[in-house]
């Protein structure tokens, strides 16, 4: 059911210093930071040969990436994202073997414009994980 890896989301404090890490020592190829109000954070994206990394920095007190933080203070892995074809059927699917789909359960649209949903984490592993239609 799941695709490809989409992105592995670190939460950080400082995005322009994590940006620098990432650009000036490891060499990669960054984004440009873009605010997604809806889901309280300014992110950027670090390209791979492939898949991505998504910096998220807080935007607002309200951010969950704030309250993230609030509990880790040195920021860290904040969640992973897979891709599927068809987030309805994927969200049914995974209802229906006894999944927590976040939220209310419908798709928003997340920072690269296609819909997302995200899962809990105590039903992966401990993980929190986005999935993404493509």
């Amino acid at each position: 059911m799941i695709g490809r890896l989409n992105h592995v989301a670190i939460a950080v404090r400082d995005l322009g210093a994590a940006t620098a890490v990432y650009r000036d020592t490891l060499g990669a190829k960054v984004s440009l930071p873009q605010q997604e109000p809806t889901h309280g954070v300014t992110v950027v994206f670090v390209e791979l040969p492939n898949t991505k990394i998504e910096l998220l920095e807080p935007l607002g007190e309200t951010s969950p990436i704030a309250k993230f933080l609030e509990r880790n203070v040195d920021g860290g892995i904040h969640h992973v994202c897979y891709e599927v074809d068809d987030i309805i059927a994927a969200r049914d699917r995974l209802v229906a073997k006894g999944a927590r789909v976040l939220g209310s359960g419908e798709p928003r649209i997340g920072a690269h414009g296609k819909p997302v949903l995200f899962l809990h984490p105590k039903d992966f592993l401990g993980t929190l994980v986005e999935l993404e239609q493509v």
